[in-house]
């Protein structure tokens, strides 16, 4: 950032400040970091701050995070932090505390944070398999992924099975009011890439309790499975591209492009027939290669088929191969939110009409502020 950019920035509007976070993060002065997420799936090396009525996932336990130009000072009580840019300050954010249902364990020892964690403010996650086919070989690994780390790191278990889930879910609603969640998994080797531990899980959470669950896999080998999720209690389904372009696919996720676009849109429109226009969702990662150009026609063609494209800022994540790699400029970001909001428009998608996820809850991303 150049200092006329950073003198502009002190002018920034509350959506404009915590999108400026997202992009090159914030530096942790002093104190703990909370429930800052360090490695796993999602957003990782992330804290949940919120400024406003906006809460968002900000990256703070990267290396990346280290040149970024603000800087957060946390209060005595940890609740708090004031943001400054070049000694002055930009913002205040609260930081949500430890949730009760982190206090509590399963029957077997199984720490319930272990199993399940909390996102944002209100959202509970889980990646039931903490393995993926594609991490097998450094060849067709991606290379953002950071599954592996917080199963190395002892922060999470290898699987989760669907009493487990059942049991944290019921205690998150009941103790913390979390509203929906998201189940993910690496990626089985199985030709339905997951759907079906992802059914059984999505099952026992719902006969447990009301949470309105969004599942997350590959395309799965045969439409069906679509059905088979809905009818096992998933609301939304999200089927992530993270890159929009072969070239880019190819080089970040080389395994993952072998399944290519085309099936991509096939699975998509089979999806929405079962779960409903606009209940189906993509990822994209701004900052891996792809243009800003294309990252909007990408979205457009989504949006006119009716998957909301959820476009996020690209973080590097320490121990990946792309910890290295430079963060997306937040001029870039600042560009492309607008084109994809009138897409969004255009096509009648919204956020709020989403029954579960990420792109509903949206704290990884400034979109939806720009809807």
């Amino acid at each position: 950032m150049h200092a006329p950019e950073r003198i502009h920035a002190l002018q920034l509007p509350v959506i404009d400040l915590l999108a400026e976070l997202q992009c090159h993060g914030v530096r942790w002065q002093e104190g703990g970091t909370g429930l800052a997420r360090k490695g796993g799936a999602g957003p990782s090396d992330h804290k949940a701050l919120t400024l406003g009525a906006h809460t968002a996932m900000v990256p703070l336990l990267n290396q990346a995070s280290l040149d970024s130009p603000y800087l957060a000072r946390p209060s005595a009580n940890g609740e708090s932090a004031l943001i400054y840019l070049d000694g002055q300050q930009v913002g205040q954010v609260a930081v949500p505390g430890v949730p009760n249902f982190y206090g509590l364990s399963t029957t077997d020892g199984t720490p319930y944070w272990k199993i399940a964690t909390l996102h944002s403010k209100d959202v509970l996650a889980t990646t039931i398999l903490q393995h993926c086919i594609r991490m097998n070989d450094a060849a067709s690994a991606c290379q953002f992924c950071a599954i592996g780390q917080s199963l190395a790191s002892g922060k999470t278990i290898a699987r989760k099975r669907p009493e487990q889930l059942a049991e944290v879910a019921k205690a998150a609603v009941e103790l913390d009011g979390v509203k929906h969640m998201v189940m993910t998994t690496g990626t089985p080797q199985t030709p339905d890439r997951g759907a079906a531990i992802l059914c059984d899980s999505a099952a026992a959470v719902s006969a447990a309790v009301d949470l309105p669950i969004q599942a997350q896999c590959e395309p799965p080998d045969d439409d069906a499975w679509f059905q088979r999720l809905k009818d096992s209690g998933v609301v939304s389904l999200g089927m992530h591209l993270e890159a929009v372009t072969d070239a880019v696919r190819a080089r970040i996720m080389p395994g993952k492009a072998e399944v290519p676009l085309s099936r991509y849109f096939s699975a998509f429109e089979a999806a929405l027939k079962v779960f409903g226009h606009g209940q189906v969702s993509t990822y994209i990662l701004a900052g891996l290669g792809d243009s800003e150009d294309a990252i909007a026609a990408m979205s457009e063609r989504l949006a006119a088929l009716g998957v909301y494209p959820f476009v996020v800022p690209f973080v590097p994540i320490d121990g990946t191969p792309l910890a290295q790699h430079p963060k997306p400029d937040s001029a870039f970001m600042q560009r492309l939110y607008p084109r994809i909001g009138a897409s969004l428009r255009r096509h009648g998608l919204h956020s709020d009409k989403i029954n579960a996820g990420c792109a509903k809850c949206g704290a990884c991303s400034a979109l939806k502020n720009h809807e």
